[in-house]
């Protein structure tokens, strides 16, 4: 394949923007904004799951202590009434007598056993209280960070486009300004290696790196200027310029 040498060297500029199009898809998925979002989104969920447990713990110890309220209510009452009784010198059975005082012994003992419940409690629900307000607290730093982490990701991810973009366009004009075999062999190349064409600098390619023996150095010496020639080794359009050593 022949084409003109100018063409050859604006091979070298495309190989160049898709370099740049290529770091910018592999930025675009191992961006460090994007594990730091995930990571967010992980610690909201842990700490919002934390803050239901809290929650529901802080919700069944107020259930428990209005039962417990309610069945000291009730032993009260019937202390109360009982007491009543006894005060009222309507029992004259010693036998009914002795029965009701045993009962206000029962009930004096049970009130004793139930405000003791309710003492503990009310002290284990003042300490799930503030591993509630601990956890309010921690899922609103959280979520302070996911949202920074968010807003980093998204500029992030608008630099990459607008990179992206710019390229693309940048792409699309070179294209047009070469023969159509020449980009479809570059294509081709680049599907394959990833480069399509690079710079023969001192004998040396530009894409492997490798530097040409003898036998391929007399090869592009005797190449006509217009002959598209590549690498032995990796295979990309060599460029031959004032840089090659030839």
């Amino acid at each position: 394949m022949n084409a003109d040498p100018a063409a050859q060297h604006r091979l070298l500029d495309l190989a160049v923007v898709d370099a740049e199009l290529t770091r910018a898809a592999h930025r675009r998925r191992s961006l460090p904004e994007l594990a730091e979002v995930e990571l967010a989104e992980a610690d909201l969920l842990s700490a919002r799951d934390l803050l239901v447990a809290a929650q529901t713990a802080v919700s069944d110890l107020d259930r428990d202590i209005r039962k417990l309220e309610a069945e000291i209510d009730q032993v009260r009452a019937r202390e109360d009434r009982d007491r009543g009784l006894l005060d009222s010198g309507s029992i004259s059975s010693g036998k009914q007598l002795e029965d009701l005082q045993h009962e206000l012994a029962t009930l004096r003992r049970r009130q004793t056993v139930l405000e003791d419940d309710l003492l503990e409690v009310m002290e284990r629900r003042e300490a799930t209280a503030a591993d509630l307000e601990r956890g309010r607290a921690a899922l609103a730093g959280i979520e302070q960070r996911s949202l920074e982490a968010h807003r980093r990701r998204d500029e992030a991810l608008a630099e990459l486009r607008s990179t992206e973009e710019h390229g693309q366009q940048e792409r699309h004009a070179l294209i047009g300004e070469l023969p159509a075999d020449l980009v479809a062999l570059y294509e081709r190349i680049r599907a394959r290696n990833g480069t399509g064409a690079a710079l023969l600098r001192e004998h040396r390619c530009g894409a492997c790196r490798l530097e040409l023996d003898r036998t391929a150095i007399g090869h592009l010496r005797e190449a006509a200027p217009d002959e598209v020639v590549r690498c032995e080794e990796c295979g990309v359009v060599l460029v031959r310029t004032s840089e090659s050593g030839l």
